[in-house]
């Protein structure tokens, strides 16, 4: 089998620049790999998580629970593997993924009281790695910034980019309990933190991508 690297982490921590560079640079080294990227917009096996997101199946992330939630997010992870990169991944092939089952973990987890947590997450990777037979991740790079910076830094892009929040994007309290939760995933699975500011400011996009190649050269 291959490898799967997962970024995971807070919204605007640069999930989706540094699964791009790390691919970059692995490419550039001579790297069999490819990346990925979930939720798969536009394809029919998104179609409820983009039903989800948007509103129109309520319009806080808790009218929908945890568990119906990953579901809709499971099944594009699915389809992807068997129709996209499943051979490639077992031929030895190495994948980077911009988000993978992980984010189910951090953000329907946050829904539910924390007494209930760990039966949550006992079901969905069970249901994700056992019942649909998905690779667990080789590593899980956790990149972290504070919600008060994340919030700062989604309102900028949305103002340049004239774009809408979704509504996980638009819940700050919500924000806030998936950054805790995040945090508790780090502790009992092992994913890899990544401290993504200095002083209340972003590090380099550089700094954070430097860190992580070191990191990853000794996986592979």
């Amino acid at each position: 089998m291959g490898k799967l690297i997962v970024f995971e982490g807070t919204d605007g921590s640069g999930k989706a620049t540094q699964s791009k560079l790390l691919l970059e640079r692995l490419r550039g080294e001579g790297v069999d790999c490819r990346p990925l990227t979930f939720p798969r917009y536009g394809e029919k096996s998104a179609a409820p998580v983009e039903l989800y997101l948007s509103g129109a199946l309520g319009e806080k992330p808790g009218d929908v629970n945890a568990y119906a939630a990953s579901s809709f997010y499971a099944v594009d992870r699915y389809c992807s593997y068997k129709q996209d990169w499943g051979a490639f991944y077992e031929r030895g092939g190495v994948l980077i993924a911009d988000r993978y089952t992980t984010s189910n973990a951090v953000h329907q987890a946050s829904k539910l009281p924390k007494g209930e947590r760990r039966a949550f997450l006992d079901w969905l990777f069970g249901y994700e790695y056992g019942l649909l037979g998905l690779p667990e991740p080789t590593a899980v790079f956790y990149l972290d910034v504070p919600t008060e910076l994340t919030e700062r830094m989604m309102r900028r892009r949305e103002a340049e980019t004239n774009t809408g929040a979704d509504i996980h994007e638009r819940d700050e309290a919500y924000l806030r309990a998936c950054r805790e939760t995040g945090e508790q995933l780090v502790a009992d699975y092992g994913w890899q933190y990544v401290d993504c500011s200095r002083s209340g400011e972003m590090r380099s996009i550089e700094d954070i991508h430097e860190e992580i190649c070191k990191r990853v050269k000794a996986l592979l």
